[in-house]
């Protein structure tokens, strides 16, 4: 499956064990349920890539500048759970927590707790890369 997949890619990105891997799992959960589309889903543009979806959510829901620090090159502001909570739409939450096996509260505190430190590893640069899929960016910052 393609949560599965990408949650090991996120795993492997996110320093594997120790954490990682359980924030990649909950991370590669939310993706593929925002990639999944429908009325639970942000999209996320022609490209494939749900994360521009996922931080577009977040800022119309109050985070952008905490989705910003995250993105840029300097010290990445956290988010709670329950921030999370409010931005997601109901629908995907639960859809993350009924993959993931864990309380809808649950998963809002592991993504909020995972998600500052996979966009900051996914944007090296200081820019949110555009025009690949979620898996491409993902497998260039490992090389």
């Amino acid at each position: 499956m393609a949560g599965n997949d990408l949650g090991g890619l996120l795993g492997s990105l996110l320093g594997g064990g120790q954490g990682g891997s359980s924030g990649g799992n909950i991370l590669g959960a939310l993706l593929g349920a925002l990639a999944g589309g429908g009325k639970a889903g942000a999209g996320g543009g022609a490209d494939g890539n749900p994360l521009g979806g996922l931080l577009d959510m977040l800022a119309r829901s109050g985070l952008a500048d905490q989705a910003q620090s995250w993105i840029g090159t300097g010290q990445n502001q956290q988010v709670s759970g329950g921030q999370i909570a409010e931005a997601l739409p109901n629908e995907t939450l639960d859809k993350v927590a009924r993959d993931t096996g864990v309380t809808p509260q649950e998963a809002a505190d592991r993504i909020a707790q995972s998600l500052p430190q996979a966009v900051d590893k996914l944007t090296p640069s200081g820019q949110l890369p555009q025009g690949s899929s979620l898996e491409e960016i993902i497998r260039q910052q490992r090389i």
